[in-house]
This record gives C-alpha cells, sequence and structure tokens, in this order.
C-alpha cells in the first residue's frame, strides 16, 4: 500500500505498500511451492516446517490471553487502524474503546525520536493488550520516518543491486532505530518481483523502485537477508503483496483495474515469498490485485483460494496475515466498511489494515456481530485474533510475553 505524494491528503496522505552484482553467492535452484512430484524446476520453494512453527507463540500465554477475550475484543484484535504519524495520539480513544490489535502511522514525519517514542507509548498504554504499532519504513520514495534520527535510506532496487552486507546493514540500522521508538511493525520488504521488461511500468512497484530487482530467485535472497536483519533487531517483517504486484499495470489504490493474469500457484514469483516464510517473517500482506488463474471470481483480499489454498495450505504459512488497505484503496472498496473486514477474514486473513480512523466502530461492529450470527465465522475470528496474539508474544507486547522486547 502506497499513494503517490498529494493523494488522498483527505484520506491520510501516504500509505499505508535490475540484476544482483556478481558477489551475491549463486541462488540455488528453486523447488515447487508444493513440492508436487511432477512440479517444474522453477518454481517456488516450500518452506520448511520449522520456520512455520517458529512463527507460533508459546500456546500458554497465547491461549490464556485469547481466552479472556470477549468476541468484541477478539473482534477488535482483528484489526489495524491508520492515524497521521504527526499526530497518533488522536487515536488512543480508539484503542482503548476498540482495544485494537494494531495502529498504522500514516503519512511522512521529521519528527524527533524522542517525540514519537512518547507518543507511541501513549498508544501503547491505552490497552491492557498493547496494540502493535506498525510503519511503512522501506527506504527510497516509501519511508514515514526521516531527518536526523533517521537518515534516508537508498530504495531497494539500488539495495539489491548491491553486496548482502550493504543490505543487511541498512536494514538493521533501520529496525534498530524503530525499535528504540517503540515500533513493533515495519509493513516491509517488497517480496514482489518486476520483470526486467516492465521496468517503471508498473505503477504500484517498478515506477519507485521498491523491488529488489527483476529475478525471483535473487530477489528471494534479498527478502530472506532483510526479514533476518530487521526481526534480529525486533522489529516484525510483514512481506507484501502476495501472492505479487510486480506484474500488473495499474495501482491497486486508485483503479480497480490491476490483473495479474499470469501467476499460478506453481510461479516462480512466488519464491521470495517463500524464501521470507522460510525466514521467519512474523507477517505477509495479501494483495488488494486480480489473479484470475488463482480466482476468478475475486481479489486477492477476499480469496479463500489465495489466502487459505495457496498460502495458508499450499506454501504452509502459519503466522499473521495482513490485508492491505482497505479503507482508502479502490480496489478494495467494492463492497461497504464492515463487510470488507468480514470478507477478508472469512477468506483466513488476520487483521484488516484500514488508514481511515473513521473504519474502527463499523468494521469491529461487522466482525462481532458476525462472529455471534455464525459459529464457523465466531471459530475463524478466534484463529485470527490467535494469529494477531502470537505476533504481539514474539514482540513481547503480552502481559505474559516471556521476553519485554520493548524499550
Amino acid at each position: 500500500m502506497w499513494r503517490r505524494p498529494g493523494y488522498a491528503a483527505a484520506a491520510l496522505c501516504l500509505v499505508a505498500g535490475g540484476a544482483s552484482c556478481s558477489d551475491r553467492p549463486p541462488a540455488a535452484a528453486p523447488a515447487s511451492v508444493a513440492a508436487p512430484p511432477a512440479a517444474p524446476a522453477s518454481s517456488a520453494p516450500a518452506p520448511s516446517a520449522s520456520a512455520s512453527a517458529s512463527a507460533s507463540a508459546p500456546a500458554d500465554c497465547v491461549t490464556g490471553t485469547l481466552g479472556g477475550m470477549s468476541v468484541e475484543e477478539r473482534a477488535g484484535q482483528a484489526l489495524m487502524i491508520g492515524t497521521p504519524v504527526g499526530s497518533p495520539r488522536q487515536l488512543e480513544a480508539s484503542v482503548r474503546r476498540y482495544r485494537l490489535g494494531g495502529v498504522f502511522l500514516a503519512g511522512r514525519s521529521t519528527r524527533p525520536a524522542s517525540a514519537l517514542r512518547a507518543d507511541i507509548a501513549a498508544l501503547r498504554g491505552a490497552s491492557p493488550v498493547p496494540p502493535l504499532v506498525a510503519i511503512d519504513q522501506e527506504g527510497g520514495n516509501v519511508q514515514t520516518l526521516k531527518g536526523d534520527d533517521f537518515p534516508r535510506m537508498p530504495t531497494a532496487e539500488r539495495l539489491g543491486r548491491g553486496p548482502q552486507d550493504g543490505l543487511r546493514d541498512a536494514v538493521r540500522d533501520s529496525a534498530q532505530r524503530l525499535h528504540g521508538i517503540g515500533v513493533t511493525v515495519n509493513l516491509a520488504p517488497v517480496a514482489d518481483t518486476v520483470p526486467a521488461s516492465i521496468g517503471v511500468g508498473n505503477p504500484p512497484i517498478g515506477a519507485f523502485h521498491r523491488q529488489y530487482g527483476s529475478n525471483p530467485a535473487e530477489v528471494a535472497g534479498d527478502v530472506g537477508t532483510a526479514v533476518t536483519a530487521s526481526q534480529g533487531e525486533g522489529v516484525l517483517t510483514v512481506l507484501k503483496h502476495f501472492p505479487g504486484l510486480g506484474r500488473v499495470r495499474a495501482n491497486t489504490d486508485v483503479s480497480r483495474d490491476a490483473v495479474d493474469a499470469t501467476t499460478t500457484a506453481t510461479d516462480p514469483y512466488l519464491q521470495p515469498f517463500a524464501a521470507g516464510i522460510r525466514a521467519g517473517s512474523a507477517g505477509v500482506m495479501v494483495s488488494s490485485a486480480r489473479y484470475p488463474r488463482l480466482d476468478r471470481g475475486s481479489i486477492a483480499t477476499y480469496s479463500k483460494p489465495i489466502i487459505t489454498g495457496l498460502l495458508r495450505e499450499r506454501l504452509g504459512y502459519d503466522g499473521l496475515v495482513m490485508s492491505d488497505d482497505v479503507g482508502a484503496a479502490d480496489a478494495a472498496a467494492i463492497m461497504p466498511v464492515g463487510e470488507r473486514a468480514v470478507r477478508f477474514v472469512a477468506a483466513g486473513g488476520d487483521m484488516v489494515l484500514t488508514i481511515r480512523p473513521q473504519d474502527a466502530g463499523p468494521m469491529a461492529e461487522a466482525l462481532a456481530a458476525e462472529a455471534r450470527r455464525t459459529p464457523a465465522f465466531d471459530a475463524r475470528l478466534s484463529d485470527a485474533a490467535r494469529h494477531v496474539l502470537a505476533a504481539k508474544d514474539r514482540a513481547g507486547l503480552l502481559p505474559c510475553s516471556k521476553t519485554q522486547s520493548l524499550p
């Protein structure tokens, strides 16, 4: 999720979403996504079982926290609501009222780290189960925090052309700065691969050099490095935008015409997502484009075949699944606000992201109402809340977490 500068100031401003050098180790021949016997050698590799297991939090802490929640509190956990990074405390009342699972700091800021740290601490203190605090700090054109305390980062494309050590150091430095102010989630890295033949003709990614490269096997190596470097410094990662935005010719933020007619369940362009999953990424963000070879009926946001079938079952991912923005983005705004949250969770998603603060109430109420009406959805909502709480446990946010990692 990302918007051009100046687009949607009324919707919280900006966001939400080349070949490698020869010193990079050669990529191993990829296996199939699900490793079926006849899968082509160029298909994306399946994550190891240990990667999925490592994404789960200790059952005693998460289960105990979940067991004490009402249906309204579970609904709140499934929401990440945006607020302007310049005045985040205005969301405190919503965090307190709806027990929000997450807060997204939207826009651009050059405020000092000390001021940001105080505001984030206030948001965390507004709920007994503190929210995840997320930001878009990819680098290049997509960098929410700038200024003396947050130096400008190169674009992913530039980092992808350089040595792995350079990428690792850049991500580590950025994550250390984010962790220092209490940010627990960076909506990065971008795992989309933009073919060289499309390049800047790809509006959401290539036009702003947000991709690590044009070769999915090499991008996979960069994504794995970025995940390890960020999470090693205490900032959880979210791979985006599954199953890939690198081949679309429209931006889902401003158009309903973003279609990838190429991607299949064994597509080589899934390799970077599989690599990020193997590296233990806490989250995956689902795109709002259409993938007719995976699901003819729905955009990925509302697609059970894509979220549950491909991501959960075929790739074996058991971590946190987030939506891209479903508030202001044109592609997702094809149904009433509350129904957008219900459809995403029903499809297998866990955390609904909207950059519009006013969506918190309608979405929370719709999720709780559907859970009361339908036992199957109630169980799915509990599962979604469990994934959110597991991510919080990894971040040291739960009162029962073994490691309190926040500053």
